[in-house]
C-alpha cells in the first residue's frame, strides 16, 4: 500500500498478519525486503509493518537535502502508524533504522510498546572515518551511485567473514543487494550519511527508556558490537542477543539464531499484552 506523508512524499508500505503491531525498519541503502525471510513467521502472532524509507526502494525519492534527515524518517514512521490507526506499536530498527527508531522512542515513548535495536549505535558509528564518509557523500552526488559502489566494493566496507560467506553461498544475494543499491537516491545517501556521522550521542537519553528493549548484534559486526553492549548496559532491563557467526546483517548471516532471538522477544511482549 501507499501512504503519503505531510510533506507529500509517498511511502511504500507492506502490512501483514494480525495482533500486536510490529514495525521493522531497514537500514542505510536497505529496503523492506531485508526482513521478508522472516515476516511470514512473525505475522503468525503480530501485525508486521515494513516500509521503504524515503529515498529508498519503491518509496518516493524527493529532491533536495531538506527532504532527508533522521528526524524526518522518524516522523515518517509515525505518519505510517497514524495512517494505519495504530496508537502503539513494537519497533525494530536495523543500523540507520535503529537510529530512526531511537528518535521515535525518545520523542514519543508513549507510542512504542517494545523496542529492538539491531546492529546500531547511540550516536556516530564507531570505526567510520568522517573524512572518508564525506568523500563518499560527494562521490554519490557528483558521480552517481554506480561509481560509489565500485569504490566501496574495493574498500570492503562492512565486509565481515559472515557477509562474504552469504554472498558466496546464497543464490541471488548479490543481485538482491544490487537492486536495493540501484533504488537509493544519491541525495538521500549523501544527506543521511553526513547526518549519521555528525549526529549527537544519545546514550544518556537512552538510560531513561521504560519500554521492554532487545539489543541485537552480530558477533563479527566490529563497527557496532561495542555500541550494542553499551546500549544494553544503559537501558534498564534491556536484553542483549549477540548472534554468532554473523556480521552487520544477522537476519541473513545467521537467520535461525537471529529469528529465535527476535521472535522470542516479540512473543514475550505479545503474551504480556
Amino acid at each position: 500500500m501507499k501512504i503519503t506523508t505531510d510533506d507529500g512524499v509517498v511511502l511504500e508500505v507492506k502490512r501483514q498478519g494480525e495482533g500486536e503491531p510490529f514495525f521493522m525498519v531497514h537500514g542505510f541503502t536497505g529496503a523492506k525486503e531485508d526482513f521478508y525471510d522472516h515476516t511470514a513467521e512473525l505475522a503468525k502472532h503480530s501485525e508486521v509493518v515494513t516500509l521503504d524509507l524515503r529515498g529508498h526502494g519503491e518509496s518516493d525519492h524527493p529532491e533536495g537535502a531538506d527532504k532527508y534527515s533522521l528526524d524526518r524518517l522518524a516522523a515518517d514512521i509515525l505518519a505510517v502508524a497514524d495512517a494505519l490507526e495504530l496508537e502503539t506499536f513494537g519497533l525494530l530498527g536495523h543500523s540507520m533504522g535503529g537510529m530512526v527508531a531511537r528518535r521515535v522512542v525518545l520523542a514519543h515513548p508513549e507510542r512504542v510498546s517494545s523496542l529492538v535495536l539491531m546492529d546500531t549505535s547511540p550516536g556516530p558509528p564507531d570505526g567510520v572515518d568522517p573524512e572518508l564518509a564525506e568523500m563518499a557523500a560527494r562521490l554519490a552526488l557528483t558521480e552517481g551511485m554506480d561509481a560509489l559502489r565500485a569504490v566501496l566494493d574495493e574498500a570492503d566496507v562492512l565486509g565481515s567473514q559472515a557477509d562474504k560467506r552469504v554472498r558466496a553461498t546464497r543464490p541471488g544475494y548479490e543481485e538482491f543487494n544490487d537492486r536495493k543499491w540501484d533504488a537509493v537516491a544519491p541525495m538521500a545517501y549523501a544527506t543521511l550519511l553526513r547526518e549519521m556521522i555528525a549526529q549527537p550521542h544519545q546514550l544518556e537519553e537512552l538510560r531513561g527508556l521504560a519500554c521492554p528493549t532487545l539489543v541485537v548484534v552480530g558477533d563479527q559486526d566490529s563497527n557496532f558490537l561495542a555500541d550494542a553492549h553499551q546500549m544494553a548496559g544503559a537501558i534498564a532491563g534491556a536484553e542483549l542477543a549477540v548472534i554468532p557467526e554473523a556480521g552487520h546483517s544477522p537476519q541473513f548471516e545467521n537467520p535461525e539464531a537471529w529469528f529465535i532471538a527476535v521472535d522470542t522477544f516479540v512473543r514475550g511482549r505479545v503474551n504480556a499484552a
